[in-house]
């Protein structure tokens, strides 16, 4: 029995077994109701019959030959059905297990490189309907999946040429240069290690973005309780220094914020908003910061001013390797807002963000709150 057909066949069994059953049950009521009906030409009763007979007026002999007639004909009548249900059902079977196939031949078709084809299935708004639609959607996801991880290691990819370029460069330099001197060298050696660290940073990105997006899964069985007042405060903490140098006026409002949550991912998603407000503000510039529990959520307010930014591009500036304005001398990759977003979807968190009207940007992420956490 080949794969292809056992369903069929399955189903084609099922039909004849019920029909026979149906047919056995029918002959089994006929034959009973046959003892107590006489033939259409049998005398008409003249009184009690003797004992041991059949029908009334029916000689025993009669009823007898009529009841296996009966049973003779009703059998050969089944058989026949039998057969022609066995018949009827594989072709009803393979009917019904059409879109089947169908879908199973489309899919067969459907690799990475078409996965923007959909099985379309047209017809009434059956279960099979249902399936196809679902499957479509499923091909939907799968694509959107695909070509995400597509522009990421081509983003990746170029990221990490850039320094490489570099690097070869500064090696070749002295090579090259006959009356290159020990401070030469040493200069060259001193830019290799920044581009070396540079690159450090960068590869910590990918991997920490990497496993925030797989948060979800992989980390929920060691979540901790975790309050972001305390996080919000290390990380003002760790940047004051850079606060007083850009000339940057922090304003907080800190209050307990607990959820379950890994704290290593929640500690990087407030550093890197932190940094995002440091790095795209202006001299002069205010950085709000707040943390408050709201309605069963634990809500963490960063906003900065800054350059315009423009709101129909706030979205893109979450996606990986995406910045406003591109720096030749810019240390950033693009990958801290696309890493807070990564945090929070594995949290289950909202993250709404938005233009300020004089410029900057305003970013509210609301986790599930425990705010039962906070009592000891």
């Amino acid at each position: 029995m080949t794969p292809r057909h056992r369903l069929r066949r399955r189903f084609t069994a099922l039909y004849g077994v019920m029909a026979v059953l149906s047919g056995v049950i029918l002959l089994g009521i006929v034959f009973v109701l046959a003892q107590d009906l006489p033939p259409a030409d049998a005398p008409a009763p003249a009184g009690a019959p003797p004992a041991g007979s059949g029908p009334v007026g029916v000689p025993p002999a009669v009823f007898l030959d009529f009841r296996a007639d009966l049973v003779l004909v009703c059998g050969i009548a089944l058989a026949i059905m039998a057969v022609l249900s066995l018949g009827l059902g594989w072709l009803y079977a393979g009917r019904m297990l059409r879109p089947v196939r169908q879908m199973t031949g489309r899919l067969q078709q459907i690799s990475g490189s078409n996965v923007h084809e959909r099985l379309a299935l047209a017809g009434p708004r059956d279960e099979f309907k249902e399936l196809g639609d679902t499957i479509d959607g499923l091909l939907a996801r799968l694509e959107a999946a695909l070509d995400g991880q597509k522009r990421f290691v081509a983003n990746a990819a170029h990221e990490l040429r850039t320094p490489l370029t570099v690097e070869h460069a500064l090696i070749e330099e002295p090579l090259i240069d006959p009356d290159a001197t020990v401070e030469a060298y040493r200069a060259n050696f001193e830019r290799l290690l920044a581009v070396n660290r540079e690159r450090g940073r960068l590869l910590e990105s990918l991997l920490t973005l990497a496993g925030s997006e797989h948060g979800g899964t992989h980390g929920r069985e060691h979540a901790e309780p975790v309050d972001l007042a305390v996080l919000v405060e290390q990380a003002l903490l760790d940047r004051a220094a850079a606060a007083d140098r850009q000339e940057v006026r922090v304003k907080k409002s800190v209050r307990p914020a607990y959820l379950l949550g890994d704290p290593a991912l929640l500690a990087r998603l407030v550093a890197n908003l932190c940094d995002n407000a440091f790095h795209y503000n202006v001299a002069g510039g205010v950085i709000e910061v707040a943390t408050r529990t709201d309605t069963g959520l634990a809500v963490l307010v960063v906003s900065n001013t800054g350059p315009v930014i423009p709101p129909d591009e706030v979205q893109r500036l979450f996606e990986p390797f995406q910045r406003l304005h591109r720096v030749a001398d810019d240390d950033r990759h693009g990958l801290g807002l696309s890493i807070v977003r990564a945090i929070v979807a594995a949290h289950d968190g909202q993250l709404t963000a938005s233009a300020r009207p004089g410029g900057g940007l305003m970013v509210e992420i609301a986790f599930p709150s425990r705010a039962e956490l906070s009592t000891p």
